[in-house]
Parts: C-alpha cells; sequence; structure tokens
C-alpha cells in the first residue's frame, strides 16, 4: 500500500488513531496485508466486501474457504486468513454472551447461540439438555435442512435426553431468511414435542427461533400449552 498517501494508509491510521478510526475494508486491508496482482490490498478488501454483500464487514459470514478461494485474487494463504477471521469473530461473540449466559433467560440464550447459527445458510436444530436447576448437561446437532414435523420426530429427541438423564430441554433453530417468525410446521413441531415431554416427564421449557440479530422464545411469546 506503498502507493497510498501516508494519511490514506490503514497501518499509520491505526496507529495515530486507533483500529477503531478504520473503515471495514480497511481493517480487512490490514489483516490481508497484500494485495493481488494490479490492486492494493484496499483495493482489494473493498472488492471483496462488494462483491460478497454489501461492503459491510458482516459480509465475510457468508463463504466458506472453497468459496473464498473461487474469488479473483484471493489464493489458498488468503482464503484461509478469511476463514480464521470469520471464526475469530464469531468465537469472540460467543465468548463476550457467556458471560451472561443463563439458561433460565430465552434472550440470554439466543444471544450466545447467535452467531452460531445466524450465519448458516440452512436450518439447523439444536436440542439443549438440562438438570433439575437448569444447568446444562450436553447439547446435541440434531438435524440440518429444513426443520419440519416430518423430518424431526420427538422420539429422536427424547431418546437422547433420557440417555443423558436430562430433566428438561431447550430446542433451538434458525430461519436462514434472517425473520425469525414461527412457520406453521415450527408451531406443530413444538407442540408434538411439548406433548411427548409431558408424557415422558421431560418438560420442555422453550423453542426459540434465531434470525438475523434477533430471535422470537415459544415461551416468551406464551406459544407453550403447558406455559399458560
Amino acid at each position: 500500500m506503498k502507493e497510498l498517501s501516508e494519511a490514506e494508509r490503514p497501518y499509520e491510521k491505526c496507529e495515530r488513531h486507533g483500529a477503531g478510526y478504520l473503515s471495514d475494508a480497511e481493517l480487512l486491508a490490514v489483516l490481508l496485508r497484500s494485495g493481488s496482482h494490479g490492486e492494493n490490498a484496499l483495493e482489494l478488501a473493498r472488492r471483496i466486501l462488494y462483491s460478497i454483500g454489501d461492503g459491510s464487514i458482516l459480509s465475510i459470514h457468508n463463504l466458506d474457504l472453497e468459496e473464498w478461494k473461487s474469488i479473483r485474487g484471493i489464493g489458498r494463504v488468503k482464503a484461509i486468513q478469511l476463514a480464521c477471521i470469520s471464526e475469530l469473530s464469531r468465537r469472540l461473540a460467543k465468548a463476550r454472551a457467556f458471560e451472561k449466559l443463563s439458561f433460565r433467560s430465552p434472550a440470554s440464550i439466543a444471544d450466545y447461540y447467535m452467531e452460531d447459527l445466524r450465519h448458516k445458510k440452512q436450518e439447523e436444530m439444536k436440542l439443549l439438555m438440562l438438570d433439575s436447576k437448569s444447568g446444562l448437561i450436553a447439547e446435541s446437532d440434531i438435524s440440518k435442512g429444513t426443520v419440519n414435523a416430518s423430518m424431526i420426530t420427538p422420539r429422536e429427541l427424547f431418546i437422547e435426553a433420557l440417555q443423558k438423564n436430562a430433566v428438561s430441554i431447550i430446542i433451538l433453530h434458525n430461519h436462514p431468511s434472517g425473520d425469525p417468525t414461527p412457520s406453521r410446521a415450527d408451531c406443530q413441531l413444538t407442540q408434538r414435542i411439548e406433548k411427548a415431554g409431558e408424557f415422558i416427564g421431560i418438560e420442555l421449557l422453550d423453542h426459540i427461533i434465531i434470525g438475523n440479530n434477533c430471535y422470537i422464545s415459544f415461551l416468551e411469546e406464551g406459544l407453550l400449552h403447558t406455559k399458560g
């Protein structure tokens, strides 16, 4: 980036004003370190952000390693750098959310699992298994693809919950559209799991749907029949 004036160079800007002063493209340029043929690191960073999204740094979550490699100017090393940047940001967000995590609080559960689920390109469902004090015994990924009553049966959930001696469970899944509004299938599945739990003696505490930086809790919305 030597062809840029000193005032425009991200490294110098960071030294003078701090990392918070840099734009998304400038931050990415610093991490990429070098450009590609015919463009410097800053130009490459800008092209990346606008070719995969709206120019926001959040766009880096949209691509996996092989997709990064398909972009002109992104070879093996840079693809690995970008994939690792995305994973690092996810882990930092999750570590921060862990400090406030309570399995009695839908908001804190949604916050903790938000970065795991909101960038997924297909629906994924997690099963959280809890003890008598609402402490987490274990979690399990139980479905990938469309989450609906025909693809997931209460039986498979409760077999695992019984094996772990769970007293209660929470299920959560994502909507890739970013809108967490429950579908008819979501409601039907929740009712089936809730009724099966009553019979078995393992309570469904909540079903949380993750959207893009938002969520809906069946418990908070009064959509669990045993809660009201």
